[in-house]
């Protein structure tokens, strides 16, 4: 008979198929004389990382898996993974083996002992490493969204980026109702939800270099990022989700521009040349915000279309309405700038609505 885990490690993962086996092999080695269990929290990957934990859950009880289907993003996986638990303590890591599996055991001691009520596994105290970040882009990255982060926290943390980390599961639940589950750096959004008194404790860890699959860090995950920072700093009442799509409407009136430029030094006239800058601007945006704004529910296939001709018709009464009420304020007191941006900010709330009502459902 199994006896009650002292601790679950939730992974959450897409495409990592390569690295569950080693993975669970190297945990085994790392938490003798622990009671522990893994539970992969799987995003539907389509290279059958979720059969092949279960195949390793027929032969360990240790593991288990949560297939997601319909459903995908990092925090909100490593939420519906510490919910799933009833360990007293509950550790999060990337599933790809470049989170240094040795660190756990002291993790968890920490928390068991009294110590401190979150530990992060740090690559930037003495001891850790950041060898296993390949390249100048992801470096770049990462110092920029330490650097975003520290600026708001509460408590000094030297990487408030890292995905391996421990917290006591009662500290978790009772940071779940302010936790919004978007985006991919969850550790940040944890320790601004939870109260000033909560003891936070960094330890050295090595990010080992990535053995198979495919590196998630990139500018989605960034964009992201900075919008949930946005979101805490306007103290919740700004969606992560909304700052994004005002973001991604700012690089759409680049593109109507650019696009109009283009279509005036071929020989069309203002009115010709704004129509294309106009519907290169919506395409821009639609696909933009297809790919970061609602990741996590992307269009494919024959879902493109109907999603991308509501979107077309929404934006095209989105922008007669900032038209209009940029219009009715001109009229009223004649100021330009105060007129263009109350419309535009009509406008902005009205395609979002649409977007996330009847697009990205």
């Amino acid at each position: 008979m199994m006896l009650p885990a002292e601790l679950t490690i939730v992974v959450p993962c897409y495409n990592e198929a390569a690295n569950v086996r080693p993975l669970v092999a190297a945990l085994d080695r790392a938490l003798v004389g622990l009671k522990w269990e893994v539970v992969f929290v799987d995003d539907n990957s389509p290279d059958g990382t979720a059969d092949i934990v279960s195949e390793v859950a027929a032969d360990d009880p240790r593991v288990r898996v949560i297939r997601r289907v319909g459903r995908r993003g990092l925090s909100s996986a490593v939420i519906e993974g510490c919910l799933s638990s009833s360990a007293p303590v509950v550790s999060v890591m990337d599933g790809d083996l470049q989170h240094d599996e040795t660190a756990l055991p002291g993790m968890v001691r920490h928390i068991i002992d009294g110590d401190a009520d979150i530990v992060v596994a740090s690559r930037h105290v003495e001891g850790g490493d950041n060898a296993g970040l390949d390249g100048r882009w992801r470096h770049l990255l990462s110092r920029g969204g330490i650097r975003l982060a520290q600026f708001i926290l509460p408590c000094r943390l030297t990487d408030p980026m890292s995905g391996f980390f421990a917290v006591r599961r009662s500290v978790f639940l009772a940071a779940v109702p302010r936790l919004a589950g978007s985006g991919f750096k969850i550790l940040l959004e944890l320790v601004l939800s939870v109260p000033p008194t909560t003891r936070v404790v960094e330890v050295p860890a090595i990010f080992k270099p990535r053995v198979a699959g495919e590196s998630k860090l990139g500018p989605v995950v960034m964009l992201q990022f900075a919008g949930m920072l946005v979101e805490r700093l306007c103290g919740g009442w700004l969606p992560t989700r909304f700052v994004v799509f005002a973001a991604v409407g700012l690089i759409g009136i680049i593109v109507n521009i650019a696009a109009m430029e283009c279509a005036r030094m071929g020989g069309l006239t203002f009115e010709k040349a704004q129509v294309v800058g106009t519907i290169c601007a919506i395409l821009a945006n639609f696909q933009l915000n297809n790919r970061l704004t609602y990741h996590d529910k992307r269009l494919k296939g024959r879902r493109w279309w109907p999603g991308f001709l509501i979107f077309l018709v929404g934006c095209g009464l989105g922008n007669a309405a900032n038209i209009g009420v940029a219009q009715m304020l001109f009229d009223q007191d004649g100021h330009w700038t105060r007129s263009s941006a109350a419309g535009a900010l009509i406008g902005v709330v009205w395609n979002y609505a649409v977007a996330s009502t009847l697009v990205w459902r």
